[in-house]
């Protein structure tokens, strides 16, 4: 059993991974910024824990997911204002990443997307940029922090039932339904071959477990 910390725990997936993760005997511990969605995270078996990442210094963060063997950063400002997005999901992100070093905390998993990367393309003028560029800084200051790091970066997100099939082979990103990317999380957090690793996939034939470790 391992004591897991979401940060971002009332996230369409995140809501999906919780169940994953406590029934597969793990304590998880889910970050909500509003007190009103604690009792969608108990009704997953997770433990919610009011907190907003984003007003947290690296202290307060240190604090935060001190007693913890992983850390899950599913969090997002959710687009829209470019400001509040550099706030959430590059400087909160790079944040708590110093703080899981900080309290010594070695595993730390962070949903990205399939195309992130300082190479990825988005036009300045796309709304999507500000979310592109934080996702490039927040990853790059991920694999420079010496934890045991995996990036989940699914592609285009939908509500299809899950699978429990990916495909980690593609160049191109499709799509793939939340509930499976919910399942790779959770098959990734304790496997030790994908450790250091970024895992870009789209739905596909291979079943997860086996497609992680390849």
């Amino acid at each position: 059993m391992a004591r897991i910390l979401i940060i971002g725990g009332h996230g369409k997936v995140a809501l999906l991974l919780e169940p994953l993760l406590v029934a597969a005997g793990h304590h998880v511990t889910a970050v909500v910024r509003n007190a009103d969605h604690e009792a969608d995270v108990r009704a997953t078996g997770a433990v919610p824990l009011v907190a907003d990442v984003e007003t947290f210094d690296t202290e307060q963060l240190t604090n935060l997911v001190s007693g913890n063997d992983v850390v899950i950063w599913s969090a997002g400002a959710g687009g829209g204002d470019a400001a509040r997005t550099y706030a959430v999901d590059r400087d909160a992100a790079i944040r708590s990443i110093d703080a899981a070093v900080a309290a010594g905390v070695r595993r730390y998993v962070m949903v990205s997307y399939f195309g992130a990367g300082p190479d990825h393309g988005v036009d300045p003028d796309d709304g999507f940029y500000a979310y592109a560029e934080a996702k490039a800084a927040a990853d790059a200051h991920l694999r420079a922090s010496g934890l045991d790091v995996t990036i989940i970066a699914p592609s285009a997100l939908t509500l299809d039932e899950p699978t429990g099939r990916i495909d980690t082979t593609a160049e191109r990103s499709a799509s793939v339904s939340r509930a499976d990317v919910a399942a790779v999380i959770a098959a990734a957090v304790l496997e030790p071959a994908t450790i250091g690793r970024t895992i870009r996939f789209n739905s596909g034939p291979t079943p997860i477990a086996e497609a992680i470790r390849a």
